[in-house]
């Protein structure tokens, strides 16, 4: 499990602080992301895995003794909102607990809520 004063310089490195099953969760939480965003880059930032897109952060992740978190939320339809209810734990972090699988489909539709996020972001033109 990782330290506090850890310092991490990949998510390989981070990854494997954990416990091997841990890691396996991790691993699919990650290939699951790069599939739904397979443009964005792999980095390390506030410590946590992170990827971006077109030089914006898309989403981090975090593993703890309990549970995965990823952050932030996507802005959603109602339905989307409802999906992911049981997992909302405070102000823009989801929740999955360690001793359920992890929802690779939701996570799936959440990068790509966040891809699309991120489009609106980087294709607005300054003036």
């Amino acid at each position: 499990m990782k330290s506090k004063k850890a310092k991490f310089n990949s998510m390989d490195e981070y990854i494997g602080t954990f416990p091997k099953d841990v890691q396996k969760t991790l691993e699919e939480l990650r290939g699951t992301i790069k599939a739904a965003a397979p443009d964005a880059k792999e980095t390390i930032s506030y410590q946590i895995p992170t990827f971006t897109l077109n030089g914006k952060y898309l989403i981090y992740f975090a593993g703890w003794k309990n549970h995965i978190s990823i952050y932030p939320v996507p802005i959603g339809s109602d339905a989307f909102n409802k999906e992911i209810s049981q997992y909302v734990a405070g102000k823009g972090t989801l929740k999955f607990p360690l001793d359920k699988p992890v929802p690779l489909k939701l996570i799936t539709k959440i990068v790509k809520l966040k891809v699309a996020e991120n489009r609106k972001r980087t294709d607005k033109k300054t003036y």
